[in-house]
């Protein structure tokens, strides 16, 4: 990615989280703890039906309803 970072982001992780994010980062061979933040962060925000945009996006860019979908039938 080649993105540029210009935003820190401080969060506090108890014990039980740190081991959590350590055992997973481990498991998938992340690089860094940021690394596997940023992952679970991409993962969680898909998974919640979210995605990543470019920074310079227009509110126009974005609608509730894909043009090209269809109702869904009742009954």
């Amino acid at each position: 990615m080649d993105e540029k970072r210009i935003e820190r982001l401080q969060v506090m992780l108890g014990p039980n989280e740190l081991v959590a994010l350590d055992n997973w980062r481990f498991s998938c061979r992340m690089p860094s703890r940021a690394a596997a933040v940023r992952e679970l962060l991409k993962r969680g925000l898909a998974a919640e039906g979210f995605t990543v945009t470019e920074a310079d996006a227009k509110s126009s860019d974005f609608g509730v309803t894909d043009a090209s979908s269809k109702p869904a039938k009742q009954g």
